[in-house]
């Protein structure tokens, strides 16, 4: 190798690796929540979609950590959205079972991929019905998201609503935002048991009462 190609060799994996351990300093910077650190490090060329143990990028570990500001520090400087980590989970996916409203409201410009799935099978609506996060699932129907989707459990977001809540005031908002938003009030789950049907079973009667005026059956 001549001299000069040698140094251009050395100067380029010097480079990687300092970029390298800037990614791993990412990693502490948002667990310590230090944005003026994050900054600094995005402006020094840190690598930003760097894994841990877990396969987590620092903007997974930001969402998981619900640290907003370096969140969307990180998103705005090119942080991929998409990447997912061991447990399946990506930003988007985790940001909207976490209820993290203002992380999602950020990501919605650069068009998540919707067609990725957490370790359930479903996508980022099912769990954000499941916990009543009201706001997040108000922001979440605005992306496209399939509000029918079946997740591996053979559940769609409305019975999510229904088997795993409890009937009170943001469940029943949560289930009049995916109605309007066009859920099927008689997909049934793999028993052939209907939204409506497990609402009633388990006594949640306002619920009952909306899905019914849906068409619910």
């Amino acid at each position: 190798m001549r001299p000069a190609a040698a140094w251009l060799a050395l100067a380029l994996t010097l480079t990687t690796g300092m970029q390298a351990m800037a990614g791993d300093d990412l990693h502490a910077l948002v667990a310590a929540g230090d944005l003026p650190g994050i900054e600094r490090a995005i402006g020094s060329g840190a690598a930003l979609d760097t894994r841990d143990g877990q396969g987590r990028t620092p903007l997974l570990l930001a969402v998981a950590e619900n640290r907003s500001a370096i969140a969307k520090a990180l998103l705005a400087a090119g942080a991929d959205l998409n990447a997912q980590a061991v447990n399946s989970d990506t930003p988007w996916l985790l940001a909207g079972a976490s209820g993290r409203s203002e992380i999602i409201a950020a990501m919605l410009p650069l068009k998540p991929d919707l067609t990725l799935r957490n370790r359930y099978g479903g996508n980022a609506l099912i769990p954000a019905c499941e916990r009543a996060h009201v706001e997040t699932v108000r922001l979440l129907l605005t992306s496209g998201i399939d509000v029918n989707h079946v997740n591996d459990l053979g559940w769609t977001c409305l019975l999510e609503i229904v088997i795993l809540g409890n009937g009170g005031p943001r469940h029943q908002s949560v289930a009049k935002l995916v109605l309007a938003a066009g859920a099927d009030p008689n997909l049934a789950d793999r028993d052939g048991v209907t939204p409506l049907a497990h609402a009633r079973q388990r006594g949640q009667d306002a619920v009952a009462a909306l899905i019914a005026a849906a068409g619910g059956r």
